[in-house]
């Protein structure tokens, strides 16, 4: 029910996200979805890749400090309410949002959100039974 996504630390300075992708390119490791939060002095680059386990490897190569966490990804409907009704029934189940972002699904014309939970398992599972889609590692990225 989870997927992998890379968090990696950077330096707040010009060139660091393109060398990151340079080397994930060079990899053969295609970015499916990102998210960028930064303050003054570092940021945290969240990725979701075709191969989490491959893209983690070469970024140690690279001298990249990189950690591998759990994500849910979830479809949701492309109308007005669409993001509250995932939302509530998050908000039911007392679960905090730690963050969340959306990326390009071309499979299907709605959003695709990426949230990270503070108990994926638990917020996956209420998720399901409220009827969401929610996409598997597998799914997401080779389907």
């Amino acid at each position: 029910m989870t997927i992998r996504q890379l968090s990696i630390f950077l330096e707040n300075r010009v060139g660091r996200l393109a060398t990151i992708a340079k080397i994930l390119g060079d990899a053969g490791q295609n970015i499916r979805g990102l998210s960028v939060a930064d303050t003054q002095d570092f940021g945290i680059l969240r990725l979701i890749v075709d191969n989490v386990n491959e893209a983690a490897a070469v970024l140690r190569q690279h001298d990249v400090v990189c950690h591998i966490n759990e994500v849910i990804a979830v479809e949701v409907a492309n109308t007005p309410g669409g993001l509250a009704k995932v939302l509530s029934v998050i908000v039911n189940t007392k679960i905090n949002i730690e963050y969340m972002y959306a990326i390009a699904e071309p499979k299907t014309a709605n959003p695709v959100m990426i949230f990270r939970f503070s108990d994926p398992q638990a917020a996956g599972e209420a998720l399901r039974q409220a009827g969401m889609n929610i996409y598997s590692e597998k799914d997401l990225l080779q389907g």
